[in-house]
């Protein structure tokens, strides 16, 4: 890993994100083993430190993944298999873990996550698994005392309004700027889960939430959806949210949970229901699926890259990297293999992101939004910048509020402009 922070670095990368890190069984890591250790697979202690300290070096953070809803049934703390010996929840009664657990008879019965068995649910009003969370010397602040520099929150609507708060404190605590991102699928600010109403952004808890609305709202639009229903979804985001949380939005196109986005778009579906998983694996697009995919796609990233929030990338989507729902969306990164129109795209706008402050700060307004056409501004400071997409299959008109320059490719744009089919800008005034 650290010998690709220049290849972030290049693409404006200013945070990394890792899936977890920790000690499990899985290769996916969210059934947690020990989360005091890095998973010997990726590491030691010592190398996470150091990796920390060569991305702050180059201006990067990195952000953890807290997966404390549930943990790994092979767990030190669960230890139904007995790898970590003759200890654990399940194995011995007088256990300090044992309370740890939501038993309906020990030691074969208990809560698991959605009703997987491999997946125990942590008790999370259990005051000790708070500590080991959230003390002094706890999982929270000790990775971040590590070079951490904030947690994303696994399923964080299954978590109590409470020990979110608490997870927030700890961070806070051991780094005045620590950061806790949610994951929430929903609207955050009216999300009930377990009958309640959720304080994810009240203030307090979450500092922001992965914008799953964004992405829908966003694939819907580029798929063939009215562009007027866009702004009327992320006008009602925005006007449920406070500033904090629109602004700090995890904004993404493809996570590890969805389709390649690529093939999302270039598909335009999910496979089929009766596909098999052998078929899933070895799909290969169409030349024509592929190209349609890749306007989309730098269509859509373009939009992603202007709007507010954090844009957030799922490594290789950058790249051309294709594939179905997980295990296919988590290919290894094809080095050498790289779509290098897209690539040198996505640089482009991560540069762009870093150095126009308004594309990082402006508020939003919008100057167009009806059927194919979507554009809106951001200002700060006098400065404004102009998204504009058109996935219509002819150029369509826009108004602009000054003759301009396309930021991405230099190509000028007059007052009464036409904006190109299949196609996105960012338009700056001409100088």
């Amino acid at each position: 890993m650290e010998s690709k922070l220049s290849y972030l670095a290049e693409l404006g990368v200013e945070t990394i994100y890792f899936c977890p890190i920790f000690e499990a069984l899985e290769n996916h890591r969210y059934g947690t083993a020990d989360y005091e250790k890095i998973d010997p697979m990726l590491g030691t202690q010592e190398d996470f430190a150091r990796l920390c300290r060569k991305a702050h070096a180059k201006g990067i953070r990195i952000i953890l993944d807290g997966v404390f809803n549930h943990v790994g049934w092979a767990s030190k703390y669960f230890n139904a298999t007995g790898i970590y010996g003759d200890g654990g929840a399940a194995r011995d009664e007088n256990s300090p873990y044992h309370d740890w657990f939501l038993w309906e008879r020990w030691p074969d019965q208990y809560k698991s996550w959605w009703g997987c068995k491999t997946l125990p649910d942590f008790n999370k009003q259990n005051p000790d698994f708070l500590h080991f969370l959230c003390g002094e010397d706890g999982v929270i602040r000790s990775w971040l005392r590590a070079g951490a520099d904030g947690w994303r929150l696994d399923v964080a609507d299954e978590l109590p309004d409470e020990m979110v708060h608490a997870l927030h404190q700890a961070a806070r605590a051991e780094k005045k700027d620590g950061l806790i991102i949610g994951e929430v699928w929903e609207d955050g600010s009216t999300k009930m889960a377990y009958d309640v109403r959720r304080k994810h952004i009240w203030g307090g808890h979450c500092d922001g939430l992965m914008n799953y609305p964004l992405r829908n709202a966003l694939i819907s639009y580029l798929l063939g959806g009215n562009a007027r229903q866009f702004m009327l979804d992320m006008e009602t985001l925005r006007e449920h949210y406070p500033p904090f949380a629109f602004h700090n939005a995890m904004n993404a196109l493809g996570t590890h949970d969805t389709l390649r986005i690529l093939t999302f778009l270039g598909t335009g579906s999910a496979p089929r229901g009766d596909w098999s998983r052998e078929q899933r694996a070895a799909y290969e697009m169409t030349e024509e699926e592929y190209l349609r995919g890749l306007w989309r796609l730098k269509m859509g990233f373009t939009l992603l890259f202007a709007f507010p929030g954090a844009p957030t990338v799922y490594y290789g989507d950058e790249a051309g990297v294709t594939g179905f729902e997980d295990p296919f969306n988590r290919k290894t990164f094809p080095w050498g293999g790289e779509n290098e129109e897209l690539l040198a795209f996505v640089s482009r706008l991560g540069r762009l992101r870093k150095t126009i402050p308004a594309l990082r700060r402006g508020e939003i307004s919008y100057l167009a939004a009806e059927q194919g056409l979507l554009a809106f501004s951001r200002t700060l400071d006098g400065e404004t910048v102009i998204a504009a997409a058109n996935r219509g299959d002819r150029g369509a008109h826009l108004q602009l509020p000054f003759p301009a320059v396309d930021a991405l490719t230099g190509e000028r744009f007059p007052q009464n402009a036409t904006i190109p089919s299949h196609r996105a800008v960012l338009l700056q005034k001409a100088p």
